[in-house]
């Protein structure tokens, strides 16, 4: 299983930017995707997530409105559309994937880091 994020970057507060996560070594169609965020000293934290098929796309309250996820299983990738960044917005973002292999494991991308600053 590889998760290979990209797109993260500097960007001014009110400012958009959108990350994109390509999958590999699962049938990516068949799982649920999630975008997590961390800034040192905290927990990582949940920022959305979209089913495999159908369903609605989750998002805590800290970015709905804000962030919008999207699949493209021809692609095997995520994305996460991040609009109206906030300083707060600042954090790595990481891809995830939960997967079933006798027990349900996660799996995690390198990271790609967010900077919102002016």
């Amino acid at each position: 299983v590889q998760l290979v994020e990209s797109g993260g970057g500097l960007v001014q507060p009110g400012g958009s930017l959108r990350l994109s996560c390509a999958a590999s070594g699962f049938i990516f169609s068949s799982y649920a995707m999630s975008w997590y965020r961390q800034v040192p000293g905290k927990e990582r934290e949940l920022v959305a997530t979209i089913p495999s098929v159908g369903g609605i796309p989750y998002y805590p309250g800290s970015v709905k409105g804000r962030f919008t996820i999207s699949r493209d299983n021809a692609k095997n990738t995520v994305y996460l559309q991040m609009n109206s960044l906030k300083p707060e917005d600042t954090a790595l973002y990481y891809c995830n994937t939960k997967l079933h292999r006798g027990v349900w494991t996660d799996y995690w991308g390198q990271g790609t880091q967010v900077t919102v600053s002016s």
